[in-house]
């Protein structure tokens, strides 16, 4: 009985075995195997050097559906994204003025012509040059800065067809989306990279400016990306790109697989502000704040929830006006020096806060002046506090929230 099945499959492969090499045509076994081979043809070129046969396709093969959505995000974006030049004078040895230019990206917002930046991107130029995907070329004015989200508003005139962008909401973003880089890197306009959001952290530009929610990402980004658009599977900005994390190893100031982009919230409100005042205003708490996990919170006698610690309120701020506590007792958490003993904070007028990015998102959504309610844990008891945002320029607060 055992043998049974061993005989059954000999069987079945002798007759396969007789089939194709008995019964089949040479070759058909070839074709059955290789069955896209009609959609190709040899073509023979003749020359001094022999005769040289190629076998070319009929025809492009379809697009696959990764491929068409890449090619979508493209087109629907393109038209919106602009290389942007800035000129710098200097002077030599001899006092000789020296122009000096920088490149990177932006995208349009309007019919208006006001066009989207980083800061960094224009900062000290006496001229702004922006060339459309068309090749059209414009001077711009800087309409507003705000230096410390590292975003600039230009305007150019007189140009017609603009497409501006369209914005998404970015308060949702979560790790593993898809996301598309297009802009101007190293020169080459009209470059679009791939890749996912690697993660959402605060992260300290070169200029000292902390973002307390930026978009991390390994889409490929270099000098001349900046300002660009950060792009989701629609086509739609979810952030501008402002940094790139170079490789220590190397000298070469290129993409190391780690950039980060500006959440386009945080632009939006910035654009608000310049709308509302002529000029960007910060809300702030006027606290320096590190995050707590739930088991750290418990280790300090604190509930078992995720929140914001409050390491320390400013002197004159706006939480120091409202009651919070910050911390009391100097600790070390690894290598680093912080303040325990103040308060946690784990709602922002109803929303659930439980990383600083959280607590930035709610902030973007107000303005200096707003009265705002911050709940806090002080030990295990639950308080809450009125607090009035200020401005975030009256304050020192760099490192602060």
């Amino acid at each position: 009985m055992k043998l049974r099945p061993v005989l059954l499959v000999l069987l079945i492969l002798t007759c396969f075995y007789y089939l194709s090499t008995r019964l089949m045509p040479a070759g058909a076994l070839a074709k059955m195997m290789h069955a896209d081979v009609s959609d190709t043809h040899t073509a023979v070129l003749n020359g001094p050097l022999g005769n040289f046969g190629l076998t070319e396709a009929k025809a492009a093969p379809a697009f696959d559906s990764e491929e068409e959505q890449n090619i979508g995000v493209y087109k629907k974006a393109m038209p919106s994204v602009v290389n942007i030049t800035s000129t710098q004078v200097a002077y030599d040895f001899f006092y000789r003025p020296v122009p000096q230019q920088g490149q990177g990206s932006g995208f349009v917002l309007d019919k208006d012509g006001h066009i989207l930046t980083n800061n960094h991107v224009v900062d000290g130029a006496q001229q702004v040059e922006v060339t459309l995907w068309n090749g059209k070329k414009y001077k711009a004015t800087i309409v507003g800065t705000d230096p410390s989200h590292d975003v600039a508003l230009l305007q150019i005139h007189g140009a017609t067809g603009l497409q501006p962008a369209t914005l998404a909401d970015s308060a949702g973003l979560l790790v593993g989306q898809r996301v598309y880089a297009i802009g101007n890197p190293f020169g080459f306009s009209g470059t679009m990279t791939r890749g996912i959001i690697s993660a959402l952290r605060a992260v300290q530009l070169p200029s000292g400016v902390k973002i307390d929610n930026a978009i991390q990402t390994d889409a490929s980004v270099n000098p001349g990306n900046s300002g660009g658009p950060l792009l989701n599977s629609h086509g739609d900005v979810i952030g501008i790109t402002t940094m790139i994390a170079t490789n220590p190893n190397s000298n070469a100031d290129q993409s190391a697989g780690i950039g980060f982009a500006i959440p386009i919230a945080t632009a939006k409100a910035v654009l608000d502000d310049f709308a509302r005042y002529g000029h960007a205003r910060r809300p702030s708490l006027d606290i320096v704040t590190i995050p707590i996990g739930p088991d750290v919170a418990e280790q300090l006698g604190l509930p078992a929830m995720p929140g914001i610690l409050v390491e320390r309120v400013l002197p004159g701020g706006a939480s120091q006006a409202a009651g919070i506590h910050g911390g009391t007792q100097r600790m070390y958490m690894g290598n680093e020096p912080v303040m325990l003993g103040g308060d946690l904070i784990v709602g922002f007028d109803g929303q659930e806060i439980a990383s600083p990015q959280d607590l930035g998102n709610a902030l973007n959504e107000h303005h200096p002046g707003d009265v705002v309610t911050v709940t806090v844990y002080r030990g295990r008891k639950e308080m809450t506090f009125k607090v009035t945002l200020t401005d975030a320029k009256v304050v020192d607060n760099s490192q602060s929230t």
